[in-house]
């Protein structure tokens, strides 16, 4: 049994492979290395953007959270798929449009103002972080199904990723992560979904052992649903792995509407996940942590080869999560990240990306190369995050913290309300980071426990009532944003513009 099941796994790893060299002959230039070549139909795109939220939180941790708190366990992955319904009908639409790369960009044309490039860093750490955190939580299943060692489990997964990331982009990357889509869906919902509730009796087995309560949808308890509708949803409004998917759409129309697709999957991929968990409480009902159900079920419930399918369902989510965030953390790094750097020390910050040179134009491959390499570092750095930080979710959660507290306001502000301009925007971000990262250090200094420091809720409503405080305030305070910068950022919105860099029509109109 133990060997057909990693036979199952082993087969799914170098099918990721042979994905990177098929998506390699699909890429010519930057738009396909990094967007897919904003080409991608309804089921491309639902199948992609719901392969990047849901990774190993979604499947292994909403298991867990159903085996120990019932039906509630649900509502992680439920936030998730709310935030991506949100983001698809208020605002995906208007992204794809703009015809950019990075959510640094966006803030750029809207505002006319470069300061707002600061986000890149904050950007930077997020997906980085969310990287070495995915790559980590598949790692943990190497473990467990071949017995190595930590540290070899990230080198081996981590190098899977890095190969097919790397050679074809996000071409390779959509690949991937249809055929991760295919494998989730038939191992949650066509087999292990099935097979752990008949194991458990049904409904009315779990509600005879298990109890009535464990029906209830408040059971985890409101402060925790709060939490993750505050972290996750508001998190997927303005993550750059979440946007850059949205950019690979092939209209406003697929963007929308494959978005909201993907996000009812979501919600029902996490009803599935609690309700697994359930049966598992009262199939095997001594497991000792709740991060080990899914794997125990795989294996100990599940019969031969069905159980390999679904551990590489495991596999599958974590990888399309860790892909996903290291192109956008590679996108943002030479995009936002060097430029804004690069203008501290009186450099030019123009990069290919920002603006297509005549010898790029004329060798798109050169400009895929340079993002190859781009990929590769930053991929290596993800592996020794994941191998040496032992603590990556605590950074995580700063990053997500300073995401939603610092960036959310003047990020979505600028694309709801005319008004806002570019000084407000940086001021705002600045005032949301400051006291996002202040209510931090002071929870954790005085912290009785973990929930009461970085892992409180607290920073974030202090970071997002002063941003948006601020934003307000030196919005009205301040000129209007020049007119010249608003009138390019209402051809973008109104999909007139067709080429794919807006960022030098905006220097040019921030400078006069």
């Amino acid at each position: 049994m133990e060997f057909i099941n990693i036979a199952i796994v082993v087969v799914y790893l170098v099918g990721m492979l042979a994905f990177g060299w098929w998506g390699k002959s699909r890429t010519k230039n930057t738009s396909d290395y990094l967007v897919a070549g904003r080409r991608l139909g309804p089921l491309l795109y639902t199948g992609t953007m719901a392969a990047v939220v849901l990774g190993g939180a979604s499947t292994v941790g909403g298991v867990g959270l159903g085996y120990t708190y019932g039906i509630s366990g649900m509502w992680l992955v439920v936030a998730i798929g709310f935030g991506v319904l949100l983001l698809s009908l208020l605002f995906a639409p208007t992204l794809q449009k703009l015809k950019i790369y990075t959510v640094s960009q966006m803030l750029t044309l809207r505002y006319g103002t470069e300061a707002t490039k600061a986000s890149g860093i904050v950007m930077l750490a997020y997906t980085l972080m969310l990287c070495a955190t995915s790559t980590g939580a598949y790692a943990t299943i190497f473990v467990v199904l071949f017995g190595w060692d930590r540290a070899v489990s990230i080198a081996v997964g981590g190098a899977i990723v890095l190969i097919y990331s790397t050679i074809g982009g996000m071409w390779s990357i959509t690949l991937a992560d249809m055929a991760q889509f295919i494998i989730k869906t038939v191992g949650v919902f066509a087999l292990m979904l099935p097979f752990a509730l008949i194991n458990a009796g049904g409904f009315s087995g779990i509600s005879e052992r298990a109890g009535a309560e464990f029906f209830s949808i408040t059971g985890i308890g409101l402060q925790s649903i709060i939490t993750y509708f505050v972290v996750y949803t508001l998190g997927l409004l303005i993550g750059q792995d979440i946007w850059q998917r949205v950019f690979t759409a092939r209209t406003p129309t697929v963007a929308r509407w494959g978005g909201v697709t993907a996000g009812v999957y979501c919600i029902l991929y996490g009803v599935a996940g609690a309700v697994i968990g359930m049966s598992a409480s009262v199939i095997l009902p001594n497991i000792e942590s709740q991060d080990d159900v899914y794997a125990d079920i795989a294996i100990n419930v599940l019969p031969i080869g069905i159980g390999g399918l679904v551990l590489a369902a495991a596999v599958a989510a974590m990888m399309s999560t860790a892909s996903g965030s290291l192109i956008a953390a590679a996108t943002v790094a030479r995009a936002d990240v060097v430029p804004f750097v690069s203008s501290w020390f009186g450099r030019s910050g123009q990069t290919s990306i920002d603006t297509t040179t005549e010898a790029d134009a004329e060798n798109p491959e050169h400009d895929v190369t340079a993002n190859r390499w781009w990929v590769l570092g930053l991929g290596l750095v993800a592996i020794a995050l994941a191998v040496i930080v032992q603590d990556v979710v605590a950074a995580l959660t700063i990053a997500y913290a300073i995401l939603v507290g610092g960036l959310l306001v003047s990020i979505l502000g600028g694309l709801v309300w005319k008004r806002a301009t570019g000084v407000a925007a940086a001021a705002s971000m600045a005032a949301g980071t400051v006291f996002t990262l202040g209510t931090m250090i002071y929870l954790e200094v005085n912290a009785e426990n973990q929930y009461d420091g970085i892992y409180a809720n607290d920073p974030i409503y202090w970071g997002l009532g002063a941003s948006a405080i601020v934003f307000i305030a030196v919005s009205f305070l301040t000129k209007r944003t020049d007119p010249t910068v608003m009138a390019a950022w209402e051809r973008r919105v109104a999909g007139a513009a067709e080429d794919e860099v807006p960022v030098a029509d905006t220097r040019r109109a921030a400078r006069r």
